[in-house]
Order: structure tokens, then C-alpha cells, then sequence
């Protein structure tokens, strides 16, 4: 039986969705992360500033290392110890956020890993994604294997969008 999810935030008033799907199952064949959700907030990403993706709506295990605030941004709570995002505005004027998901792309990835199913949506966000893997190109082509030290703002962007750069 499909489950209903409700938030209400300071970005959402009532917004509905259905989780079509169990959580972290059946994505996409073009859709192959290699962090969850959980596994990127643990390893620290946004600053830790990312307002209205909380315990209210995700799972609290998810939160059980860092929390979310509604704060500044501290890049000292990244991974990398560096700022790899830009503001939202930025995102908004550029087209990249949907009126569903209105903190972009991780909250939407967190939602499909929920179970939730957009499927326009979801094309549009799989191809951002996979469009995103460019960065793995230029940190393979300037980096020695291993050197977290090599390109720290690009590998802290590419955990932002669910790439293990440690691996690199």
C-alpha cells in the first residue's frame, strides 16, 4: 500500500506526495548513486545548512551523526573542509529548481530514495546527474589516485550529487 508523506516547512505548506516504491530500491537502470542520502549527510556536505530536509520528513537515523541547520553555512562541515555550492538564488535564476522539490536536486534524490516517483521529474534529475559525472573526468585526468588533497571543491561538489570522489 503506497504511502502518503505530508510536509510542511518553511518552504512547503501541505505538500503531498506518494512513495510509490520501498526506500532505496528500484531506481531508474540510468540512475546508479554511489552515496544514499544518509551515507552523504554522514560524511558532511552543504556546509550543513540545508534547511527543510530534516528528521520530520526522513528517517532520524539519517540525522544520527551530523544535523541539519538553518544557520550559516560552516565549509568546515563538508568532507573536504571546503565550499563546493552555490546559493540557492543562483539555482533558481539557472532553472535547476522544480516547484516540488524547491531545494533542488538532493532533496528530490532524497524523496526517490524515499520512494517517491515523478517520472518527468525524475528524467529531468537523472540526466542532470549523470551530466554532473563530468567532474569525475577532470579530477581522474589531474589527480593522482587517492590525493583527497587533488581538487578538494570538485570532490566536494561530486559528493553533493551522490559520487564517492574518496574513490578517485
Amino acid at each position: 500500500m503506497p504511502k502518503i508523506v505530508t510536509v510542511t516547512n518553511s518552504m512547503q505548506r501541505n505538500y503531498r506526495y506518494v512513495l510509490n516504491e520501498p526506500a532505496g530500491k528500484n531506481f531508474h537502470s540510468d540512475f546508479q548513486p554511489e552515496l544514499t542520502p544518509k551515507e552523504m549527510i554522514d560524511l558532511g556536505i552543504f556546509g550543513g545548512k540545508y534547511e527543510t530536509v530534516n528528521d520530520q520528513e526522513f528517517p532520524k537515523i539519517w540525522f544520527k551523526k551530523h544535523q541539519f541547520t538553518a544557520g550559516p553555512k560552516d565549509p568546515q562541515k563538508n568532507f573536504f573542509k571546503v565550499s563546493a555550492s552555490q546559493p540557492l538564488a543562483v539555482w533558481q535564476a539557472k532553472g535547476w529548481i522544480y516547484d516540488e522539490d524547491p531545494q533542488g536536486w538532493f532533496l528530490w534524490y532524497c524523496r526517490y530514495f524515499m520512494g517517491r516517483r515523478l517520472p518527468d521529474e525524475d528524467e529531468r534529475q537523472i540526466k542532470r546527474w549523470r551530466a554532473f559525472r563530468r567532474h569525475i573526468a577532470q579530477v581522474k585526468k589531474n589527480c593522482t589516485k587517492g590525493d583527497l588533497s587533488c581538487r578538494p571543491r570538485q570532490r566536494q561538489a561530486l559528493l553533493h550529487w551522490a559520487y564517492d570522489s574518496r574513490k578517485i
